[in-house]
């Protein structure tokens, strides 16, 4: 399968509010471009965020979270960016202890980092 995104880059998948404008732009200092993809053998839920600097960037009380179903018939949909290492570190900054970053493969054949329920 051809991809469009080089060898070297640096895979972020999002299924929440990191595909906002408002939050990539606080957090990265720029508009992400990326393209649909999906992590099947997941499921999705929400978490509350207290955390203040958080709720002002996002502008939202829940954010959605996912959990390891092992199910393949559960599937998140998301979007899939390439960002530097530095901007890696920027989004580890912003999710909340809530969140713990792991690679999967996602249905592309893509492996991602993506934040997960801790």
């Amino acid at each position: 399968m051809v991809h469009d995104f080089p060898e070297t880059s640096i895979l972020l998948f999002s299924y929440g509010t990191l595909q906002d404008k408002a939050v990539q732009l606080t957090t990265f200092g720029r508009e992400l471009t990326g393209r649909p993809d999906a992590m099947t053998g997941y499921a999705l839920h929400w978490v509350d965020i207290t955390d203040a600097d958080v709720l002002k960037t996002s502008g939202k009380a829940q954010h959605p979270i996912v959990y390891a179903s092992y199910d393949v018939k559960d599937e998140v949909q998301g979007t899939v960016f390439e960002i530097s290492q530095k901007e890696l570190h920027a989004a580890d900054r912003y999710e909340v202890a809530d969140y713990k970053r792991v690679s999967v493969l996602l249905k592309s054949g893509v492996h991602a980092w993506v934040y997960i329920k801790a």
